[in-house]
């Protein structure tokens, strides 16, 4: 029995269960020694509080950082990836020029988003400027597209509760007439200095009903809502395969019908926004050496192919609507648990994480800045010995095409 993982989960799922028996850790009780627990976002609150002054050793491990919520509350995004705006304008970095309008070049990736009350008045003069666009009002601290309604006139306000958000601009790209985002895994292991891992098995969530601006339709969210929770109920929802697309899928149709440069782009430039979303928050992140975290990320892309961050889940959902669904996600936990306990082994927080290319699984390398800064070091001692450098990020009339770890 002796060294053996001892897990505890409070998310009584079977892709998390199987994945530990597999491994012949040994399940424990709460209130007896632990290594390794996958906890819900309230439990992670308790095991952080001050008030509870729980101190984690060095061979205990969680699937949250403890303010989390930086990253995955819908208004502290936005808060942040606007600090983080400001910041590089005040370097002077590249990264955050802007056009002839004002608009930011490259960091132009969240919608145009208020938070209500506070910006009731800078919301009415955008809307004034577009009276005929709807606007999706959003809780800031809810999922599961709970609490969402739609607005296209100034008078239907009233509805919105103080801790909302709305947000607008584009004219989206559907499929078979169908509205659809992008459910993408990506892995934390530490903040500082950030390394981040994408799961190539994202998926496609499609709605249930054929997507129309009608105003007749805006309190229909089977027309509006990808997410399974509300999709699932409706009656249209195919159980078998659950109203998705692997992206893979996604990629092979946008190849064929809009061609691979642009499509690579597409996916390059959702590898950006992932990437500067993360680096977005990493000053204020908690960078617990006990924590990681899978998050579920949520994308939509636009009719010109751009694609647009809406939010980031710290829980992504591990429940199974069909059988690849069950499969994917059991992988998924399977290549995480690869990543953050090598070989299976008790955690140990002095431990460096990096572990070697074929534990990988289904993830690869996002961005290790690490690695990032060493290869820039080299750069700038090459480039004073007077070597020729190729450029590995280049600008063009596309934008920055993103190769992560090039960018400091």
């Amino acid at each position: 029995m002796a060294g053996k993982v001892k897990w505890v989960t409070d998310i009584e799922k079977s892709v998390l269960i199987n994945n530990f028996e597999k491994r012949e850790w040994i399940q424990v009780a709460e209130n007896e020694d632990w290594n390794f627990y996958w906890m819900s976002i309230q439990t992670i609150r308790n095991v952080f509080s001050v008030d509870t002054g729980y101190r984690l050793s060095d061979d205990q491990m969680v699937n949250h950082f403890p303010n989390h919520y930086e990253l995955t509350r819908k208004d502290l995004m936005i808060k942040n990836i606007k600090r983080y705006r400001k910041e590089l304008e005040k370097e002077g970095s590249p990264l955050a020029e802007k056009d002839e309008n004002g608009k930011y070049i490259y960091l132009d990736f969240v919608p145009v988003t208020f938070m209500l009350p506070a910006d009731y008045n800078l919301f009415v003069e955008e809307f004034r400027k577009n009276p005929s666009s709807t606007w999706i009002m959003k809780p800031c601290g809810k999922a599961q597209g709970k609490g969402i309604f739609l607005i296209n006139k100034l008078s239907q306000i009233k509805k919105w509760s103080r801790d909302s958000r709305t947000s607008t601009g584009c004219s989206l790209l559907t499929l078979g007439g169908k509205k659809f985002d992008l459910r993408l895994y990506v892995l934390v292991t530490t903040y500082r200095p950030l390394k981040c891992y994408m799961y190539k098995l994202g998926f496609c969530r499609f709605c249930t009903v054929k997507y129309t601006p009608s105003t007749s339709e805006l309190d229909n969210m089977f027309v509006h809502l990808t997410n399974v929770a509300i999709q699932k109920h409706g009656d249209d929802y195919n159980h078998v395969h659950g109203g998705k697309w692997t992206v893979s899928n996604l990629r092979l149709y946008l190849e064929s019908t809009r061609g691979k440069e642009v499509t690579s782009r597409l996916f390059d430039q959702i590898h950006w926004i992932v990437v500067q979303s993360l680096k977005a928050v990493a000053p204020v992140m908690n960078n617990d050496k006990h924590c990681f975290e899978c998050y579920g990320y949520d994308i939509i892309i636009d009719d010109k192919l751009k694609p647009w961050l809406i939010e980031v889940n710290a829980s992504p959902s591990l429940t199974s609507s069909t059988a690849n669904d069950r499969i994917l996600k059991y992988n998924l936990i399977n290549d995480t648990l690869n990543i953050v306990t090598p070989n299976g082994d008790i955690p140990d927080c002095r431990w460096n994480r990096s572990p070697p290319r074929e534990a990988l699984g289904n993830y690869q390398v996002l961005y290790d800045e690490e690695q990032a800064q060493s290869e820039n070091a080299e750069r700038d001692l090459r480039s004073r010995s007077g070597q020729s450098l190729g450029s590995k990020g280049t600008k063009g009339s596309a934008g920055v095409r993103p190769v992560a770890a090039t960018w400091k």
